[in-house]
């Protein structure tokens, strides 16, 4: 099981969405280990093409990053100050009151930031609460005041003038840097990007930024062949029946591996050289079938991500997101980058 993972063209998806908001600084998120693909390699990689500041979920997650990047790379943690969190070289966005006077009291001089909720009301400081501190907070110098938008992949939907115009209310005249936006976000145009954007599923090609180069491929090995009679069925609970002879390959991949398992009988093929090979029945835990009647030879391995099938494409006749797909990608995949 290998996934071959393109730094290339993460860095070129990068500079192309750094090209689109040229006033502003671009970070780069690489949460969920880089959404999967390996924060260790990734980050670095971004950092060589000119990223400074990057962004994770966890404490956790910035101290097994750390030792890859530079001490001038700035890794932020979203979740803030959390009881217990170890934020030796990171910078934590401080989401609420509570996370503020910890952080001062127990890192005084350390460097922070804020983050402001403008209307997901997911984290963030509400405006009461900021109104109550910002004073305070600001004569501490944070790097920077940021929000994060609810509907970014959809241009025309309210909430995002909505939550742009709070935003400027409540960080007017506060003379620190400010960031709106993610990939979605500097999609929408100069007025969403002020002084850092902060790209994240557009890196690793993904939606919504439609012009991505593709940066992965999830080549599956073939275990074993067969001949199935028609009649026979395939998989568990018998979902999938021959209606005449069917060369049958099956891979090592499943549900274990973050091949989600409603992806069965869904239309999703496997492929081999440009051809497709209809996925048969259920995906179980660690194996797949697919119909590999058409193909004249069976190669030693079957794509499931690819240039026929992108991780969207994927995503959407499971149900869900390409960040889902991405970020479900196990632990048993060989991971070769180039």
């Amino acid at each position: 099981m290998t996934l071959h993972i393109d730094l290339q063209a993460i860095v070129a998806n990068w500079k192309a969405l750094a090209a689109k908001a040229p006033g502003s600084r671009a970070s780069a998120v690489v949460k969920a280990d880089a959404y999967g693909l390996g924060a260790a390699r990734v980050a670095p990689a971004l950092y060589q093409a000119g990223a400074r500041d990057f962004f994770v979920a966890l404490a956790s997650e910035g101290r097994a990053l750390r030792p890859h990047l530079p001490d001038d790379a700035r890794i932020n943690v979203l979740s803030g100050h959390m009881e217990g969190a170890d934020l030796t070289g990171l910078v934590p966005v401080l989401n609420s009151p509570e996370q503020f006077f910890r952080d001062r009291a127990m890192r005084p001089g350390k460097p922070f930031a804020i983050q402001l909720d403008t209307g997901m009301n997911r984290l963030g400081l509400e405006p009461r609460e900021w109104s109550a501190i910002r004073a305070e907070a600001l004569a501490a110098k944070p790097d920077f005041i940021m929000s994060h938008l609810a509907c970014a992949d959809e241009p025309d939907h309210p909430a995002n003038a909505a939550q742009l115009a709070a935003f400027r209310a409540m960080t007017e005249a506060c003379n620190v840097p400010r960031s709106l936006s993610a990939t979605g976000g500097i999609l929408l145009g100069a007025d969403y990007h002020f002084d850092l954007i902060r790209p994240g599923i557009g890196l690793y090609g993904a939606l919504p930024f439609a012009d991505a180069k593709p940066v992965l491929r999830l080549s599956l090995p073939v275990i074993q062949t067969r001949t199935v009679q028609p009649g026979e069925f395939v998989g568990y609970s018998a979902t999938w029946t021959a209606d005449a002879p069917r060369r049958i390959a099956t891979v090592a991949a499943g549900y274990a591996d973050g091949i989600l398992r409603s992806i069965s009988s869904t239309g999703v093929s496997l492929y081999a050289g440009g051809v497709a090979c209809p996925v048969v029945g259920r995906v179980s835990m660690d194996l797949i079938t697919a119909d590999v009647t058409d193909l004249p030879d069976v190669p030693g391995e079957l794509d499931l991500i690819c240039p026929e099938q992108p991780v969207d494409r994927l995503a959407d006749h499971a149900g869900t997101i390409g960040y889902e797909i991405l970020t479900s990608l196990g632990h048993r995949y060989e991971r070769i980058y180039r």
